[in-house]
């Protein structure tokens, strides 16, 4: 019996420990909570000059920013539903004009074995914004081009190709008006580091190298009107009447889940905070 109830109290700990020690933010989150009431979204950018291989890659960029344009306000119902805000508003700039104003450089990085492009932006530029909108901080999304190798399995598992594969990701940052990056995404405050890509643009050909009896298996990109049906599989949206990009509400579900309120264990009261608004 003791030793049933050292279990128990032992998992007690384990879960509270983990509970408490959920912070993603690079402030401590009760700054954070208190700091930013109002949150602006920009809307969603595409960096067409980062490392998109794509033949079509014009093409492409244009299919991104429709994209983009069609499912952004998904991030901002999923950013109201966290509680966490008095207000999400998404700005109604032109993304690429925005974009190039804001824009400083971009360097690709490997942090604790994540890849991925991380996106500077122009202080002066970021408080003008922030100060125009009344704003407390500004949230800022890039879809961008990254190569990384990879090992992709054929779909019964027996082969496999090890090579260089061209995706598209996305990252965020959530900035004040100093210019202080407040929460990042990829987090690197999780336990287990994890960096989902947002689209592979290639494919590895198994299929054509088996019925050619060929060894040599080709890694080709996928195409512009596939890619473009892929974009538009969608699901149920937290925009009412309308449907979202699951490839984007899933990205979107993965940012979110690391912005909402701590989870509060054994009654744990809950803070006070102003309703947030629903248009």
């Amino acid at each position: 019996m003791k030793r049933v109830l050292k279990a128990v109290t032992l998992s007690i700990v384990a879960i509270v420990s983990f509970g408490c020690a959920q912070n993603y933010y690079n402030v401590p989150r009760e700054t954070y909570e208190k700091k930013v009431r109002t949150l602006g979204v920009a809307p969603l950018f595409v960096d067409g000059d980062s490392d998109i291989k794509h033949p079509e890659k014009e093409a492409l960029v244009s299919l991104i920013k429709d994209a983009n344009r069609k499912n952004e306000k998904e991030l901002v119902a999923q950013l109201r539903d966290t509680g966490v805000y008095f207000s999400v508003r998404l700005l109604d700039d032109d993304a690429g004009t925005l974009y190039s104003t804001l824009f400083s450089r971009r360097e690709r990085r490997d942090d604790a074995g994540v890849i991925y492009n991380k996106h500077f932006f122009k202080a002066e530029e970021i408080r003008n914004i922030i100060t125009k909108n009344n704003l407390d901080a500004l949230l800022l999304v890039t879809v961008s081009g990254l190569t990384r190798k990879d090992k992709v399995y054929s779909s019964n598992f027996l082969s496999y190709l090890e090579s260089d594969y061209n995706y598209l990701i996305m990252t965020a940052q959530i900035l004040d008006a100093d210019g202080n990056t407040l929460w990042e995404y990829p987090n690197f405050r999780q336990r287990a580091l994890t960096f989902p890509m947002l689209f592979p643009l290639q494919y590895t050909d198994f299929d054509e190298a088996a019925a050619n009896l060929n060894d040599q298996v080709e890694v080709r990109f996928k195409t512009i009107a596939g890619i473009g049906r892929a974009l538009a599989k969608t699901e149920k949206s937290a925009v009412q009447g309308k449907g979202v990009s699951t490839i984007y509400s899933t990205a979107f579900e993965d940012m979110v889940s690391l912005l909402k309120p701590e989870m509060k264990w054994f009654g744990g009261g809950k803070k006070d905070t102003p309703k947030a608004e629903t248009k």
